[in-house]
């Protein structure tokens, strides 16, 4: 029996929202974009402290004779954090590239220019100041791409599995994280330049795969609407539905995206201020993709992804290393389950058990180091860390990125994303850069270790409290749709139950002309309001590709 035929899935799942026309293609575009995942997760997995690093790269504590130095805790935290300093400018910059040459090409800027200049400084490093200097760039372009992809396969994908498909994107940064413990683990152990190069230079494997595929994928039909080309809005959404241009279903569609966004633009052309302005809730909006970025690095997770390493082995665990490797086991698999139950058990929820699930298991981390130092203490350790990292991957790591996606209007989207990814980058910049100072065990740092597990679990009691006052329920609504749910429903909590108007803002926009445009939606009228007439029409149930 098919999904579409099991009573259970069809309770959560409206299959009927499936329009006419082919979802395949979209899904895989959306699939494909997610891939730029890999490389994001990939760069912030790939964490320089090999042997033969620590013998010659560190300079306030140099081994001395061919032994190990040691970073300090200044050194530490400027090269992870410096990552996330370009990659906030990055993700702030990206609408100056996505709202004029389009989502599309940006992605391949980002990846094909950016970061790779960023990578090739970082295989030629031989000290501590190139390789900062790469990892400036290559956050940088690490920052376009995250603040792009979201908004690239929200733009894209039907609406009925958007979610599951904007949460691939987490899944795909999982799968980077693992190939970067991976590499690190097979490489770190060479007594020459190969083990870091190596793992660095990897990375234009990555590049060459997004760049390549997306010369080929099409630009999204909304970005098209936004520059008022749409004739060009036409042909690629009949490239993604796999419809021809003059199908009523395409028509339709086509039109209320214009209907929506000339409706936007009765209050004039946006800009970086229109984004905090309270009218049409975007102030709102805001908060909400601002916080729930923030909040996802709060919850303690690149904690060990970044500091893992040092902090297994300070808290006595042999073969600190396999350990990661298998954390990042349990990052890549946990992601799963999320994605297959954010389109049943929608955003809200799922965020909120996630919520619970990491603060109850941080703390019992907190509790059983502070309390115990044994074989056995350890393993419940990290047993208890993985845990966490099961909560995480299934819900706020792939919904905080949904969320993004679906929540902005169409005329600040671009750049209402691109603040709210490059909270999640402060934040990362912040914590990565605090961190050495909190937990490590040398002069001049607080040395909690493991006591810092007491203020991550205390900021997921709070990721609780915001998803339920503050994410509103956006499963199996249009973007569209989003903007009414936002106009019609005063409370997050009280959002689940909404149901959308049909052509709600064609009708609207046809008052403000005194009903003379848009008035029912017909697709002949929704055609020429699209402006496709003078397209060239394929013939009647012909695929257009």
């Amino acid at each position: 029996m098919g999904l579409e035929n099991n009573r259970l899935v069809r309770k959560y799942i409206n299959f009927d929202e499936k329009t006419e026309g082919s979802t395949t293609l979209a899904i895989l575009i959306g699939l494909f974009a997610a891939l730029g995942g890999v490389l994001f997760g990939y760069d912030t997995g790939t964490i320089v402290t090999m042997p033969y690093v620590l013998k010659t790269f560190p300079e306030d504590n140099p081994g001395l004779n061919g032994e190990e130095g040691v970073f300090s805790s200044s050194e530490h935290s400027l090269i992870v954090s410096i990552l996330s300093v370009g990659t906030f400018f990055g993700a702030l910059g990206a609408p100056l590239l996505s709202d004029t040459i389009g989502r599309r090409w940006t992605l391949i800027i980002g990846s094909a220019i950016v970061f790779n200049f960023g990578i090739i400084l970082q295989t030629a490093a031989t000290n501590i100041n190139l390789l900062v200097a790469g990892r400036v760039f290559a956050g940088l372009g690490v920052g376009i791409i995250s603040a792009c992809i979201p908004l690239y396969q929200a733009e894209t994908v039907p609406k009925w599995i958007r979610g599951a498909i904007t949460a691939v994107y987490q899944f795909a940064i999982t799968i980077g994280l693992f190939l970067a413990a991976i590499i690190n683990q097979g490489t770190h152990k060479i007594d020459n330049t190969a083990s870091y190069r190596v793992p660095i230079a990897i990375q234009f494997l990555w590049s060459l795969i997004i760049t390549t595929g997306m010369i080929f994928l099409p630009e999204t039909p909304r970005f098209y609407v936004s520059k008022g080309r749409n004739d060009e809005a036409a042909a690629s959404l009949s490239k993604i539905r796999r419809l021809p241009i003059d199908h009523p279903a395409l028509t339709d569609e086509l039109g209320e995206i214009i209907a929506n966004f000339e409706f936007e633009n009765l209050h004039g052309k946006s800009g970086w201020l229109d984004c905090f302005k309270t009218k049409n809730h975007q102030l709102k909006r805001l908060f909400t993709g601002v916080f729930i970025q923030a909040f996802q690095q709060l919850t303690g997770i690149n904690f060990i992804f970044y500091f893992g390493t040092t902090f297994f082995k300070n808290s006595g665990i042999e073969n600190e290393f396999l350990i990661q490797v298998a954390t990042n086991i349990v990052n890549v698999f946990m992601t799963i389950p999320g994605i297959l139950l954010i389109e049943v058990l929608g955003r809200r929820t799922l965020l909120m058990i996630g919520a619970a699930g990491m603060c109850v298991s941080e703390l019992l981390v907190a509790i059983i180091g502070v309390a115990a130092s044994s074989d056995s203490s350890n393993k419940a350790l990290i047993a208890f860390t993985c845990i966490f990292i099961s909560f995480f991957a299934s819900t706020w790591g792939c919904l905080a990125w949904v969320v993004c996606g679906e929540i902005f209007p169409l005329r600040t989207r671009a750049k209402s994303v691109a603040m709210s990814v490059a909270s999640n980058w402060l934040w990362n910049f912040a914590i990565a850069y605090a961190t050495p100072y909190l937990v490590d065990d040398v002069d001049g740092s607080a040395r909690l270790g493991v006591k810092v597990f007491f203020i991550w679990g205390g900021c997921n009691f709070l990721c609780f409290f915001f998803a339920y006052f503050f994410v509103y329920e956006t499963k199996g609504l249009s973007l569209e749709s989003v903007d009414e749910l936002y106009e019609t429903i005063p409370r997050a909590w009280q959002s689940k139950g909404f149901k959308p108007t049909e052509n709600k803002f064609s009708k609207e926009l046809g008052h403000q002309h005194g009903g003379s445009v848009l008035e029912a939606g017909s697709g002949d009228e929704l055609a020429e309001k699209a402006q496709i007439t003078n397209v060239e029409r394929l013939p009647t149930g012909q695929d257009s590709v």
